[in-house]
């Protein structure tokens, strides 16, 4: 089975949760809602391309946000893909009033409550990556 690294974070203000909207832009999960998200490239550690994605589709400067907690890798098969799976690591981070600016990856923002996540179409096996940092 092939498999792909990526980082997914979270960013926690006061009891808000930041979920961004996938743009028509992306290769894949159109129009879904995610955390934020990237590739691993090469065999750089996961925690600094979350630091690098976080500055890049939220504009977020890495002084700006604490490492809460981060979780173990976790593997979900891709559904888009045959034979294929995603391994995860999931990070949560906290930041005070940050200004979001959204790069061409996604195309809007909320903060919602954590409960709130059910009401909304995401990326498959969101809730549970969020989970796993809560």
């Amino acid at each position: 089975m092939r498999s792909t690294k990526i980082v997914t974070s979270f960013i926690k203000d006061n009891e808000k949760l930041l979920i961004l909207k996938r743009s028509n832009k992306v290769k894949s999960m159109k129009g879904l809602w995610a955390g934020i998200s990237g590739i691993i490239e090469n065999n750089e550690p996961p925690l600094k391309r979350a630091k690098i994605e976080i500055f890049e589709e939220a504009g977020i400067i890495e002084e700006d946000i604490t490492l809460i907690k981060s979780a173990e890798e976790m593997r979900i098969n891709s559904p888009q893909y045959e034979n294929h799976e995603w391994e995860i690591f999931p990070f949560l981070f906290e930041s005070k009033n940050p200004t979001v600016k959204l790069n061409w990856e996604n195309s809007e923002f909320k903060w919602i409550n954590v409960e709130e996540l059910e009401n909304y179409e995401t990326v498959p096996s969101l809730q549970k990556v969020l989970f796993n940092l809560l």
